[in-house]
């Protein structure tokens, strides 16, 4: 829990963010931001939710240890599925594990008719290939409809929300930066 302060800062320059723009997406003062990276101030459970939202990763990941054991290879049996809070698909992660990843490979299962309500924008990038099915993509508003080995590249900062069209699932391939789950 010592080093959160080191993967605050080390996450924003990685994002290119300024204090300044931490600041204004969190509410936090610059002052209370720029102590909280020197190690100089703690910080409760609510800021560091707002720092790991700005900075679009989970705050989970302030309390992984580092991992001292690389681990490359996901098999098939090993693959685990997960829901979020906000959404009908089901994920599997299918990354590997080791120090400072950087992307974030997952199968992504749409469930038939699915709309994705809330449209989207934040830092990174999205690549989506679609293994089964179709997928409407949205992208500030602009309809992308791909279909079984169309692929999708889009800058995060787009508003973006997607939909499965049909009345059996759809599945993709997602690789997005920066890591979310």
């Amino acid at each position: 829990m010592e080093d959160i302060h080191v993967k605050i800062k080390t996450l924003r320059l990685e994002r290119n963010l300024t204090l300044k723009d931490v600041s204004e997406e969190t509410g936090l003062s610059l002052s209370f931001l720029s102590q909280i990276e020197r190690g100089a101030s703690s910080l409760s459970i609510t800021s560091l939710k707002k720092i790991s939202d700005a900075l679009g990763i989970h705050i989970n990941y302030f309390f992984l240890e580092e991992n001292t054991q690389e681990r490359y290879v996901v098999r098939a049996n090993e693959h685990h599925s997960f829901t979020t809070s906000t959404g009908s698909q089901v994920y599997s992660r299918l990354t590997g594990t080791f120090n400072n990843r950087k992307l974030e490979p997952l199968k992504v299962v749409l469930p038939p008719h699915m709309h994705e309500t809330h449209p989207y924008s934040h830092n990174g990038e999205e690549f989506y290939y679609v293994l089964k099915g179709e997928v409407v993509f949205y992208l500030n508003e602009q309809k992308f409809h791909l279909y079984e080995g169309d692929t999708i590249h889009y800058p995060s900062s787009l508003i973006h929300q997607w939909e499965n069209p049909l009345p059996t699932e759809s599945i993709v391939l997602s690789i997005v930066t920066p890591i979310i789950f």
